[in-house]
C-alpha cells in the first residue's frame, strides 16, 4: 500500500491485513523520538486495537518478517519510516532493501507493506533530501516487483495497480 501523506495508507493497510484471517501481527517500524511522533504511534495503536500482536523493527526488517512467519498475516508500517532509520544511523540501506526484497517471496504468512510516494513533488534542495526521495523510489519499486499485489491510496480509497 502506497500513497502520499495522509492518504489512508494504513488504515486501508489494517483492513486488508484483517481480511487475510488469522491473528494479525503490527510489525512496527516507527520510532518515539519526540511527542509527536509518540502521538502517532498511540493513535496507529489505539485504532487498530488489542487484537494485534507488535513486534518492533526499526532496523532489522527482514529478520522480523522470517521471525514471525507462520505468525499470521503482518503489516509493516512503514518502508519509508523503516528506510529513513536506516539511512540516519549509517546503515548500507542498499543492502537492507535487496535482503528485504529477497526474504519477501519466501514468506509463507501473507505480509502487506505501507510506504509512502516521496518523489511525486518537487526536487528537494539538500542532498540527504534527495538522496532519500531517490532511495525511497529505488526501495519500493524492489518490494513492489516482488509483490503480488501493488496498490495506491488515493483520498482514502485504495487503487489497485499490480
Amino acid at each position: 500500500m502506497t500513497g502520499g501523506a495522509r492518504s489512508g495508507k494504513s488504515a486501508i493497510a489494517e483492513r486488508l491485513t484483517l481480511e487475510l484471517g488469522g491473528d494479525p501481527v503490527y510489525i512496527a517500524t516507527a520510532e518515539a523520538g519526540d511527542a509527536e511522533m509518540a502521538a502517532r504511534i498511540a493513535l496507529h495503536r489505539d485504532r487498530r486495537g488489542s487484537n494485534w500482536t507488535t513486534r518492533e523493527a526499526p532496523l532489522h526488517l527482514a529478520e522480523a518478517l522470517y521471525a514471525t512467519d507462520g505468525a499470521g498475516p503482518r503489516l509493516v508500517d512503514c518502508l519509508t519510516l523503516w528506510l529513513s532509520n536506516l539511512m540516519l544511523a549509517g546503515g548500507d540501506w542498499q543492502q537492507a532493501s535487496q535482503s528485504l526484497a529477497a526474504a519477501i517471496p519466501s514468506q509463507s504468512a501473507p505480509v502487506v507493506f505501507v510506504t509512502n510516494e516521496v518523489g511525486a513533488g518537487i526536487v528537494p534542495e539538500n542532498a540527504l533530501a534527495r538522496a532519500y526521495r531517490d532511495a525511497a523510489g529505488l526501495l519500493n519499486q524492489s518490494v513492489a516487483a516482488v509483490s503480488q499485489e501493488v496498490y495506491l491510496a488515493v483520498a482514502g480509497i485504495p487503487v489497485k495497480v499490480k
